[in-house]
């Protein structure tokens, strides 16, 4: 079952880490680049929201928007950090 789950991550990561690219406009990551920082965001956030007890929703789709929305936070970041260096 811990495969099962790694998979389902990485699909909802590579799938918020597109909406995400979609979202937040601009001189991107390119499709790799943005599904590889969804899934980096959605990991991270995922587990933050879960942490701090905040829920966006249940299901799949619940999984989805927490993810987009880390993803969408991470790609600003990282976009201010590029910029600032």
């Amino acid at each position: 079952m811990a495969a099962q789950g790694l998979i389902i991550w990485l699909i909802i990561g590579g799938v918020a880490g597109w909406l995400a690219g979609l979202i937040v406009r601009g001189g991107g990551y390119g499709i790799i680049g943005d599904i590889v920082v969804g899934i980096i965001g959605s990991v991270l956030f995922g587990w933050l929201f879960g942490a701090s007890g905040m829920a966006v929703g249940s299901g799949i789709i619940g999984s989805i928007v927490a993810a987009t929305i880390g993803a969408v936070i991470l790609i600003l970041v990282l976009r201010l950090v590029t910029r600032a260096v």
